[in-house]
């Protein structure tokens, strides 16, 4: 059996197509040029050292190199999967606020850190404990999206807390029962795995009917908890340009976190409000989250040795550096060795 991990990385080898080409079309285009100086044949003895063949054994090293590094990281796999295993864990949906406000300062400091970068500090640090756990991901702003369905490969996830920004949702604002309502809708059907959503946010509620939400969310057997970012004495949401964002009558905006609602919104969920800027928050999310009963689930494991990416990578590797010893001029002990044609 051989198989990938990332089958989607393989179209990247159409860059090698694509590099192929372009060499032909360029080798082609020289020949046209050096026509208009005169016979080839009386201008290939004015370039002694040209070489007709090496260009082509550089680029095919080049782009046999790049076909194996292509394949490295689409992290291809051969042999038997070990058995499935039984692991005990819960599902978890992030609910987590890209809104504009989520660049003020997470302190009094308005240049203090912001509460996006807190909120990544909390969940790389949320996502280190879990073990069996699945997790996923829902982005809101004025309107949720699903940026990540439920997996147990935690790399990935922590990978996405880097490219969250207030660009990904055009449509700017806080809507806080969306963000529920979806995550909601994006655990598995199980009804016997037990689900938590976690809603990070400064909880500044521009649509209204978050508690209702949570409530319905509980209703279906499902945990909310909120981990709540800002301060309440405000802070101005800086435009990136060395302004802040500023009303219809020039005055800076400032957002204050809205722990009252926060507050509503847990315990409407059976859950737990915490302070992300508290260096216990974590800690007391995760005591919250090990008191829902762990279900069964399913996992597939490969063995060690079904990995074969170092393999190509070694190819690679070795590809390169033959390229680094292939000159684009004629070995001097071959000039004289016509490979093609026999001499008279």
């Amino acid at each position: 059996m051989f198989d990938f991990a990332y089958p989607l990385h393989l179209y990247l080898l159409g860059l090698v197509v694509v590099f192929a080409l372009l060499f032909v079309w360029a080798r082609a285009s020289r020949q046209r040029k050096l026509k208009r100086f005169g016979r080839p044949d009386v201008i290939e003895k004015l370039m002694p050292d040209a070489s007709r063949y090496q260009p082509m054994i550089k680029i095919t090293l080049c782009l046999l190199a790049l076909a194996a590094l292509v394949i490295v990281i689409s992290r291809p796999r051969a042999g038997q999967k070990e058995q499935e295993t039984s692991v005990n864990g819960i599902e978890i949906m992030i609910a987590f606020d890209v809104s504009n406000s989520m660049l003020a300062s997470s302190t009094d400091d308005p240049n203090g850190i912001s509460r996006l970068d807190r909120a990544r500090l909390n969940l790389e640090r949320l996502v280190d404990k879990l073990e069996n756990d699945k997790v996923g991901m829902v982005i809101f702003a004025g309107e949720p999206k699903l940026q990540l369905p439920l997996t147990t490969d935690y790399i990935s996830a922590k990978m996405y807390l880097n490219d969250l920004t207030p660009q990904l949702i055009s449509y700017q604002g806080t809507s806080l029962a969306e963000a529920i309502k979806m995550s909601a809708e994006s655990f598995s059907d199980s009804p016997d795995v037990h689900k938590a959503i976690i809603l990070i946010t400064d909880a500044e509620d521009h649509e209204g009917e978050a508690i209702e939400a949570a409530k319905a969310a509980a209703d279906a057997g499902i945990q909310v908890d909120v981990i709540g970012l800002g301060s309440a004495k405000g802070a101005p949401i800086p435009l990136g340009n060395g302004d802040f964002m500023r009303d219809a009558d020039s005055k800076v905006v400032l957002t204050t976190i809205d722990e009252k609602i926060g507050k509503a919104i847990a315990e409407a969920g059976d859950g737990i409000y915490v302070n992300g800027a508290s260096g216990s928050a974590i800690s007391q999310l995760t005591d919250k989250l090990d008191q829902l009963e762990k279900s069964e689930f399913k996992r597939v494991n490969y063995k060690a040795s079904a990995e074969q990416f170092p393999t190509f990578a070694w190819i690679a590797f070795i590809l390169l550096i033959a390229d680094i010893f292939v000159l684009e001029r004629k070995i001097g002990w071959l000039k004289n060795i016509n490979f093609f044609s026999k001499t008279k």
